[in-house]
């Protein structure tokens, strides 16, 4: 069996969503530790064909007998016309194709599978360029009616997939995101007191880690941050430490802090290394994730693992991620976020018992069970054309 696969999402330097989903998808798919049947050591079953506009970077797994990179130029309307037509014309052409963003091949003599996140360009089209916005809902529309099979990363995406988009139930399948294993860090390298000096931070501080976006909810984080510094019970010095870069419409975020007379008590980061990260999730007193709407919510995971108690949404995926392990908000209560805040950091009773349903909420979910979910689908496609 062949499978094809669009890899360009993943073929970046720097990757965050969509295009850490797309890389680590790959990399697993690579390690041929399983077969399209599940059949343990047995992946030289399937060969692999990653399509892609540019050469492939270093990051992406070397060549083998049934790992195979395809480059097709040039680049331009690349979905549209290049990449049909090598569908049509090369052979021998795959069994099935496997499209890891929203647009699937315009054409195709091949049965098409496509990974959807999440719908949130149709629940906040205010947070996207106009140029993006048309091209989401227009090709996305059309990919989702042409596919055999959609994926998806949460059951709560799945259920607004299939409402949108009118679909049977069992045109969308979930394969939920998976973590990475928990990297070891290198105290001499990045201990606590580096970063506490490299980014001038308190050894008291509450964490926020994603992008600077509307949809993230941190206005809200930061007006319920004021009303729990303003508690007699607060932690001395206590901080907000908000790590991620800049997104769009990000203004009203960062003047919040002024407007409210705590910009001392609020840091924002936007530098961070990957490396730093585990480090931040480690010593925070807790982690806040208050989004409007998440596809998944990875962050949760990647906080559980490194043992920091988690507060989140009660909305979209979020409690998928948390589990029984977070704590959780009304995110559009300043109150209720503030509240939560307070009780999680002043009762360590509660952050061990969070800490400890954490670890185990972090064994449910790895790339290997994402990958092997996926090649699931793709069999099942290829054995109906």
């Amino acid at each position: 069996m062949i499978i094809g696969i669009d890899g360009n999402e993943a073929n970046v330097e720097k990757r965050v969503g969509i295009s850490e989903y797309a890389f680590q998808l790959l990399v697993q798919l690579s390690n041929a530790k399983f077969s399209p049947r599940g059949e343990a050591g047995k992946g030289q079953n399937a060969k692999f064909v990653i399509y892609l506009k540019e050469e492939p970077c270093d990051q992406l797994p070397p060549e083998s007998e049934n790992w195979h990179y395809r480059v097709l130029k040039p680049g331009k309307l690349w979905t549209q016309w290049r990449l049909p037509l090598d569908l049509y014309t090369h052979k021998p052409k795959p069994d099935v194709f496997l499209s890891l963003t929203h647009y699937a091949p315009r054409f195709s003599p091949i049965p098409n599978v496509v990974a959807v996140m999440d719908l949130s360009y149709l629940y906040f089209p205010e947070m996207f360029h106009k140029s993006d916005l048309l091209q989401l809902r227009n090709w996305t529309a059309y990919s989702v009616r042409k596919a055999k099979k959609v994926l998806t990363i949460s059951n709560s995406s799945r259920d607004d997939i299939i409402k949108e988009y009118n679909l049977a139930k069992d045109k969308v399948a979930v394969t939920h995101l998976g973590i990475k294993e928990s990297v070891s860090i290198t105290p001499h390298i990045y201990s606590m007191n580096t970063l506490k000096t490299k980014y001038s931070i308190s050894d008291n501080y509450i964490l926020f880690v994603g992008t600077l976006q509307p949809r993230k909810n941190i206005t809200r984080l930061i007006k319920a941050f004021a009303k729990v510094i303003k508690e007699e019970k607060a932690p001395e010095e206590l901080q907000l430490v908000i790590v991620g870069r800049k997104g769009w419409l990000y203004e009203e975020i960062l003047e919040t802090p002024k407007e409210l007379g705590i910009e001392d008590k609020v840091k924002f980061l936007e530098n961070v290394e990957d490396e730093e990260l585990p480090l931040f999730y480690k010593h925070a007193l807790c982690y806040v994730l208050p989004s409007l709407y998440e596809g998944f919510g990875l962050p949760v995971l990647e906080a559980m693992q490194q043992d920091c108690p988690v507060i989140t949404s009660n909305v979209s995926s979020l409690p998928e991620a948390g589990g029984d392990a977070a704590l959780y908000v009304d995110p559009e209560n300043i109150g209720d976020i503030a509240e939560k805040i307070t009780k999680l950091i002043g009762n360590d009773k509660l952050r061990k018992e969070l800490i400890e349903k954490g670890r185990e909420q972090v064994k449910k979910f790895s790339w290997e069970k994402t990958a092997k979910e996926t090649l699931q689908v793709l069999e099942e496609v290829a054995g109906k054309k």
